[in-house]
């Protein structure tokens, strides 16, 4: 299952920087045809926010996976492996449980939402969604953490009984 996880984590997360380039090309366009020939091309910057949108949420998971996020071991590092894992079990859960609140408030509202952008007239819905597809895949990642966290806490506990 883990395995499973991880490499759904790994695809959604690629599919997402597929949307990279394109963001790219439209931000070069826009910055092209606003200098040189002063005709920006419209609704650019709300079309560039969904493309960042879809990048970041779908890379979300992933760089939990990989331990990507900023982590704060300055005082972490010096404590007992112990204490380290007791911290980190402790923090995941924390996360675990915003995150689960983050994806449950996102499909609420995602099945709620029936705004469209103003420029383009792009529907809210699929980008609320999305936020609520981040936060699971986010969730299932720390759910992984804490299982791996527990379990050398407890493989580390048996050799200190020992």
């Amino acid at each position: 299952m883990k395995k499973a996880i991880q490499k759904l984590n790994r695809v959604i997360s690629g599919m997402g920087a597929v949307f990279l380039l394109p963001m790219m090309l439209l931000t070069t366009g826009e910055v092209i045809g606003r200098s040189l020939f002063n005709r920006p091309i419209a609704g650019t910057v709300e079309l560039s926010e969904y493309l960042l949108a879809i990048f970041i949420l779908l890379g979300v998971a992933y760089t939990q996976q990989v331990k990507g996020n900023v982590g704060v071991s300055f005082f972490i590092s010096r404590l007992p492996l112990r204490g380290q894992l007791v911290l980190n079990i402790l923090s995941t859960l924390i996360s675990l449980f915003i995150l689960a609140i983050l994806a449950w408030q996102g499909l609420v509202v995602g099945m709620e939402e029936k705004t469209v952008s103003d420029m383009l007239r792009v529907p809210q819905y699929p980008f609320r969604l999305l936020v609520a597809v981040a936060a699971f895949l986010t969730c299932l990642e720390l759910l992984i953490d804490v299982g791996d966290s527990i379990s050398k806490l407890l493989r580390r506990s048996s050799e200190w009984t020992r």
